[in-house]
């Protein structure tokens, strides 16, 4: 379709196929070969700018399954609340970090469209009857799963959080490191910022108030999800 433009002659159309000298019939049929070259090499220039393109989007699409590049998009502004009996997990770091609302949010107020918030990121994680909620404003959208024999699991887990609590203990924890050296879990937080990690963690009685969370895998066993008058 794209050398059709090159037969734009009359002359030398299906009907008259003796009209035109032996010159303009080879042109013709030049110029046939020639969109067809001009073709190749169209694509392969395409393929060849493609390249880049392709590499970057594989790149980003390992480095989001490793949790590497934390959270990217951009959060709706509405925090939700999460809740588990017991956590437990390996590779374990939390840093501080800013979440932004898409521009133009309903939910920005004052805020600008941003939030402070701690991210905490585990390589391995495994939740006891795990709780989600958000209130949408006179109703709540409830998420459990986790509650029988089966545990939620999940692989490269980060949760961006303005409030945690529960009983909490850590094993191997450095305090104090730089926050783009952290080597314990697969995500790291801005140069110069305040962080620690551990090799394990266990969290007695989690509660969060979370704005966003990402995982590599997460599984959620017994899930269920409805509305109900109250949260987690």
């Amino acid at each position: 379709m794209a050398s059709s433009p090159d037969f734009s002659s009359a002359d030398n159309t299906p009907g008259n196929p003796e009209s035109g000298s032996p010159s303009d019939i080879s042109a013709a049929s030049g110029t046939a070969v020639g969109g067809g070259r001009r073709g190749r090499v169209r694509l392969r220039r395409a393929a060849v700018m493609a390249v880049p393109a392709t590499v970057v989007a594989a790149g980003l699409a390992i480095l989001t399954a490793q949790g590497a590049l934390g959270v990217q998009f951009a959060i709706s502004g509405m925090p939700f609340t999460v809740t588990a009996t017991e956590l437990n997990g390996t590779g374990f770091e939390q840093f501080g970090g800013l979440d932004n609302m898409a521009d133009g949010s309903p939910n920005a107020g004052d805020s600008g469209g941003q939030v402070l918030v701690v991210t905490s990121a585990i390589k391995n994680a495994t939740l006891t009857k795990l709780c989600q909620s958000v209130d949408l404003g006179g109703t709540n959208l409830l998420i459990t799963a986790g509650g029988g024999d089966q545990k939620v699991t999940a692989s490269d887990l980060t949760t961006d959080s303005t409030q945690l609590s529960g009983d909490a203990a850590f094993g191997n924890i450095e305090i104090g490191n730089d926050a783009s050296t952290l080597d314990k879990a697969n995500a790291k937080g801005p140069i110069g910022v305040f962080s620690q990690q551990a090799d394990t963690v266990r969290i007695g009685n989690l509660r969060q108030t979370n704005y966003a969370t990402t995982a590599g895998v997460f599984r959620l066993p017994g899930l269920k999800l409805r509305f109900s008058d109250s949260g987690c």
